[in-house]
């Protein structure tokens, strides 16, 4: 039996945002369900190199699919003209082990991560959304961007903030010419944040960069950069005044946004609102104003990643561009 290679480049031309959403969503609905294994991300620390390296493995016996993900995080990459986030996905037959792709898991990765924000905007932020701020405008706000457009689509105005400006410029341009949004680059967070209804964060900030002053009644906030110990982005004097959903409490603790604060015992267990599968599956209602601050805390969770590689893998194998693959025999 031969085992397919599948390049980021055939999953790029195989896998919408939309159909991400969608797959995505009916991931959260499983997990809450309590129809996934799934164990907690493990962690490798490589302290020399300012790096680290998760195994995400997950399976979900519906759709009769299981996997691995291996992805690494690496802030300095850029210096070696590599990502700072790159992944590699394995999926096996669960009746026999067997591999039956090996495939890009980044793109997989960034688009995923996008859409659980966007599906959090879609039960969390207040119905009436018209402004988006963006905190970090990487990769992964563009993602956040097209997914949230999903969730919200009476969004029409935008204000970025990064550190680099030539990226938040790059950022806004994108918003105006493929959304046709009315996008800028904000002086400062607080600019950014000023009236927005959902604000995203995505940088990989170790100290609080969104204040509790920056933060308008009504907002809701997509909490991504969080995704190892240690690193946090808002200010945990905002937690005691919102309502705050995450994915996965032994992850979220461990890496999550709400890390520092449980390690501080500042936050704790009972203080979570749900879990965002409980919201899915169960139709929990977590907002109860538009004057509720609501969080979302993503860790990422490896059922996500394996339902989208699943849903490529299936349309790759059904495509007529599956004679182009490379297939190999690793049993030989």
């Amino acid at each position: 039996m031969d085992t397919y290679l599948i390049k980021k480049s055939d999953v790029e031309k195989a896998l919408t945002m939309k159909d991400c959403f969608e797959v995505t969503e009916t991931a959260f609905r499983l997990y809450g369900e309590g129809k996934v294994q799934m164990p907690p991300k493990s962690y490798l620390y490589f302290e020399d190199y300012f790096g680290d390296l998760r195994c995400m493995p997950a399976y979900v016996r519906d759709i009769g699919a299981a996997g691995i993900k291996a992805v690494n995080v690496h802030p300095d990459n850029s210096n070696a003209n590599l990502p700072t986030v790159m992944a590699t996905i394995l999926l096996v037959d669960p009746k026999t082990g067997f591999p039956l792709a090996v495939m890009d898991g980044t793109h997989i990765t960034n688009m995923r991560t996008g859409a659980a924000g966007g599906i959090a905007s879609k039960y969390l932020a207040k119905a009436n959304c018209k402004k988006a701020a963006f905190i970090g405008a990487g990769v992964q706000a563009r993602t956040q961007l097209s997914a949230m457009l999903i969730a919200r689509p009476a969004i029409k105005e935008v204000a970025v903030f990064d550190i680099d400006k030539e990226r938040a410029e790059a950022f806004a341009k994108h918003c105006v010419d493929d959304f046709t949004l009315n996008a800028g680059v904000a002086g400062s967070i607080n600019e950014a944040c000023a009236g927005a209804d959902i604000i995203n964060c995505t940088t990989s900030t170790r100290k609080p960069i969104v204040m509790k002053a920056d933060v308008s009644p009504g907002a809701h906030i997509n909490a991504i950069g969080a995704d190892a110990k240690g690193k946090q982005e808002l200010d945990p004097a905002i937690l005691p005044h919102a309502r705050v959903v995450i994915d996965d409490w032994v992850q979220a603790s461990h890496s999550g946004e709400i890390n520092v604060p449980v390690s501080h015992d500042q936050f704790t267990q009972k203080d979570i609102a749900a879990e965002l599968g409980e919201v899915v599956a169960k139709g929990l209602k977590v907002r109860t104003s538009d004057n509720d601050i609501t969080i979302f805390d993503s860790t990422g969770l490896a059922v996500q990643d394996l339902m989208t590689a699943w849903h490529v893998y299936k349309l790759v194998m059904a495509g007529s561009d599956k004679s182009k693959l490379q297939a190999v025999r690793i049993f030989d």
